[in-house]
């Protein structure tokens, strides 16, 4: 059972005056709009580090001895708990070793290097890098630092949720991205300390959602595997203490599709003008895909934005197919000179764009007189895409998605 209550919250947030950003928490008309109420985006993206990690991280290692921080810290994480950790290793004078899992995001280990912490790359999973950071402390003398299940953290990572209440008193919900739980467990125990009304939801990736069964079987609960392209909240186990919060004062966890988190990746950057990590959209996804789960006035927290150029970049187009705005197509035309031109007039009458073109003649399916044109076309969304589909039919080709 955590000992983290309001008053090791409220002791945490003096240790992090000076030290963390009070993020910005501003209300989303499009949100809004979505839920039919006020919604509100908590933006520790726009933390230090790029993340909320940070928070948790500094409170740990300004609590260590004169003695512990001779021996140095280790950590491990996918990337913003490592940043977390480097910030706090050189606020408070001690050096830090990271062990993260191979394939982290470049931006993430660039920027722990940057604040000056060693990384060493292993395993696959957050888990493996767990178990190497533990031997590393055992070997070494070394303090560990857990990602999130450690009462320093917890509370730590609570002092968003006084922020929230703060910002806004009469908030009726709060939803947060859930990986191992250190967020959702001192959120929720900040806010149900001061509001018990208030609903907090953490929201995991569905493939990599350890909290359903782990609460469905009453203990933590390992995942065999997990997939997903939100790093950050890709927890395999969850913590004994983090789970212990979220079974006692959280009122649900639900989990969203890599789809979703795309879409709500890319809905933050067009509507809101915010960069996310898939991990830290992953409260707007949940409110995308059913709003009426959540009373309003409600709160979005974006945990982190830590993302590779490279990656977003995908994220965005996965995001944009998800969304309707990308229309793959196998039309057939004439084999006669102009017949493409005459198509792609059709498609640009229809206001679609042209992303890629590509011709083939040798088929079974075909007559020797057709040709199968393949066609990439970039759309404002799924009711336009059936306008152009409605379009060339009408133009009698033969069209098949």
């Amino acid at each position: 059972m955590s000992r983290v209550g309001l008053a090791e919250i409220e002791a945490a947030r003096l240790l992090l005056e000076g030290i963390a950003v009070r993020t910005p928490m501003e209300e989303s008309r499009w949100l809004s709009a979505v839920a039919g109420g006020e919604v509100r985006i908590k933006a520790e993206n726009l933390q230090r580090t790029g993340s909320f990690k940070a928070r948790g991280a500094y409170v740990r290692l300004s609590r260590l001895s004169e003695a512990e921080r001779a021996r140095g810290v280790v950590a491990a994480s996918a990337g913003n708990h490592a940043q977390g950790v480097a910030l706090a290793a050189q606020l408070v004078g001690t050096r830090a070793t990271v062990f993260m899992p191979e394939g982290a995001p470049i931006p993430k280990e660039r920027a722990t290097r940057g604040y000056g912490a060693e990384v060493v790359f292993t395993g696959t999973y957050l888990e493996d890098a767990l178990v190497a950071a533990r031997e590393f402390s055992e070997r070494t003398g070394a303090v560990f630092i857990h990602p999130f299940d450690h009462e320093d953290v917890i509370a730590g990572q609570g002092t968003v949720g006084l922020e929230i209440l703060e910002q806004l008193p009469e908030v009726a919900s709060v939803v947060v991205p859930t990986g191992g739980g250190g967020l959702l467990a001192g959120v929720a125990l900040a806010v149900k300390a001061v509001r018990p009304d208030v609903r907090v939801v953490g929201v995991q990736a569905k493939d990599a959602a350890a909290y359903p069964g782990s609460l469905e079987a009453g203990r933590p609960t390992p995942l065999e595997q997990m997939r997903t392209m939100a790093d950050g909240i890709a927890v395999g186990r969850p913590g004994d203490l983090t789970f212990a919060a979220v079974r006692d004062h959280v009122d649900d966890v639900v989990t969203v599709s890599e789809d979703s988190l795309a879409r709500a990746v890319l809905a933050l950057a067009e509507r809101a003008k915010l960069v996310s990590e898939p991990a830290g959209a992953a409260a707007v996804a949940a409110l995308l895909d059913d709003p009426s789960r959540f009373p309003t006035p409600c709160v979005a927290v974006i945990s982190g934005g830590n993302i590779d150029p490279l990656l977003l970049g995908k994220v965005i187009r996965h995001g944009m197919a998800a969304a309707g705005r990308y229309l793959n197509l196998h039309v057939t035309i004439p084999d006669v000179p102009g017949g493409l031109a005459r198509l792609l007039s059709v498609v640009g009458d229809s206001g679609a764009n042209v992303l890629e073109v590509a011709h083939e003649r040798i088929s079974p399916l075909l007559s020797v007189d057709e040709v199968d044109v393949m066609l990439q076309l970039e759309t404002r969304g799924a009711e336009h895409s059936d306008a152009v589909l409605s379009a060339l039919r009408a133009q009698g080709y033969r069209v098949l998605e």
